[in-house]
């Protein structure tokens, strides 16, 4: 019995520590051939599997326009508007910025700090909205569980092009 106990010890030794958990997320925002382009206001958030807000990762608009004006129109980002936008104090750190150019963006969350500190392990549903002035609106859900190791990609029809949600360890 003790040779057991002493082999289970040395197995999880030569595990080690426990890695803190990531999500990487590379969303990709396609080049519109359209007369005028705006750059898309976006927000990427968590929520639980019933719905329940839990973490905003990133909110992308306008903050360069006078008295604030950007923050006027993230309500055109509906579903994250009523989900946490409308609470949810801006500028936020390290979740708010700039709108992006079309291409590929890539965004790191630790647990050990940021929006995801406080989320417990479970199932969960990445959401990403887009909205463009004088364009469309798109939402992409992507399922996954926190903090397992896994990948979920999905892509969109117009708004958005190829999103890719990584869980590492």
């Amino acid at each position: 019995m003790r040779r057991a106990a002493l082999l289970g010890g040395a197995a999880v030794l030569a595990a080690g520590p426990a890695l803190p958990a990531a999500l990487d997320l590379a969303i990709e925002l396609p080049q519109l051939d359209v007369p005028r382009y705006h750059r898309p206001y976006l927000a990427a958030w968590v929520e639980t599997g019933a719905g329940e807000p839990a973490a905003t990762l990133a909110v992308w608009y306008d903050t360069r326009l006078r008295d604030d004006l950007g923050e006027g129109w993230l309500k055109e980002l509906r579903q994250w508007w009523r989900a946490e936008g409308e609470a949810l104090d801006l500028p936020a750190d390290a979740i708010s910025g700039a709108t992006r150019a079309p291409g590929r963006h890539d965004l790191r969350f630790g647990a050990e700090g940021g929006p995801l500190a406080e989320l417990p392990p479970g199932s969960y549903v990445l959401k990403v909205e887009a909205a463009r002035e004088k364009g469309g609106r798109e939402v992409l859900s992507l399922p996954f569980d926190w903090p397992v190791p896994g990948e979920a990609q999905g892509a969109g029809q117009t708004e958005l092009g190829a999103v890719r949600l990584t869980v590492s360890r």
